[in-house]
Parts: C-alpha cells; structure tokens; sequence
C-alpha cells in the first residue's frame, strides 16, 4: 500500500511504498542520473543512446526538475535508502515509462514503484488510459506492465533508430479504473 506526503512546493510531494521513496527531481540527482543514462545496460531499450556526459544529463534533468515543479507531480525519481535509482511515471500525454539502474533488476523495484503511481496518475489527471510503448525484446519491461495491468494494443516496426540499429514497438495501454470514471 502506497501513501504521499505533500508539504510545500508540488516538487516536495513524496509517494512512499513499503521499500521505496518516489519524489520530484532535484539538482543533487545528477550524478545518480547520469550513472543511469550513461549505462549501455539501462539505455538498452531507451528512445536515446547512452549518454556521454553528464551535460548530457542535465539537459534531461533541467526539464524534470521544470516538470515537478508544476502541478500535479507525474514524473518521479525512484529512491530505495536514500540512493536514486531509477525514474518512473507519465512522461508526455497520457504515455508512461520508467528506467532503472541494472543493480537494481529482478527486484520488484519497479512493480511497487509503478503500483503507487499509477493510482496517483488517475487521481490527478483526467487521463482515460495510461499507455506505454515498448521494445518486444525488452521481456522484463514487458511482462512488467502487463503484471500491471497493461494489455497489448498492436505492434510496429523500425519505431526507433539508435546508433543505425532499428528497434521494433510494441504497445500497451491501461483503461482508466471504473471507480474513478
């Protein structure tokens, strides 16, 4: 069960799950940020190639840290002791995503992040679905959303081409839940 804390800017809003601390962007993210976005691992089945610096990285983070500060809070950093390890929540339209940091696989990390956030992305948007548009070989990913919930709404190839290698998309999306209709 996921609980938030809001005191203060919509930035300082906070979902708490049994592990994690899910919160806005802040400017001391960018090394743990970077660690993410520079690991060919993580950015395997990212819309980018890895990043190369951490200005890079920034850019990116400028923009999150621009976001949370506008209400509602949609994107979140995932912290597990303190440490960031990953990003999750809706990051355009109705479309959600999420990374994480490869020592942090096969954990569940992701799961509980993403059961918290869903039911808060209902709560403040009117959003009738959430998507999510992922690479098929991205298995984990995959079975992910649909352990959440997400259904396969159709498939498309060459959707992304990174470093002059082309990867396919396969589509998800999650209706909105009746109760909250």
């Amino acid at each position: 069960m996921a609980f938030f804390t809001h005191h203060g800017p919509w930035a300082m809003m906070t979902l708490h799950t049994k592990r994690l601390i899910l919160r806005g962007a802040r400017q001391a993210d960018l090394d743990d940020l970077f660690a993410i976005y520079s690991n060919p691992q993580s950015m395997r089945y990212w819309s980018t190639a890895p990043h190369t610096s951490p200005d890079q990285t920034q850019r990116n983070l400028d923009a999150m840290i621009a976001r949370a500060a506008t209400p509602p809070l949609t994107y979140f950093m995932i912290t597990l002791d303190g440490r960031l390890i990953g990003t999750a929540g809706m990051h355009r339209a109705d479309e959600v995503g999420f990374i994480l940091h490869p020592d942090f696989w096969r954990k569940g990390i992701i799961s509980e992040a993403m059961q918290a956030i869903i039911p808060h992305l209902f709560e403040v948007t009117d959003q009738a679905q959430l998507t999510a548009d992922a690479d098929p070989e991205n298995v984990g990913s995959v079975a992910t959303l649909k352990k959440l919930g997400f259904t396969e709404t159709h498939r498309a190839k060459n959707t992304f081409c990174i470093n002059g290698v082309w990867s396919d998309s396969v589509y998800l999306s999650l209706p909105r839940p009746e109760n909250l209709r």
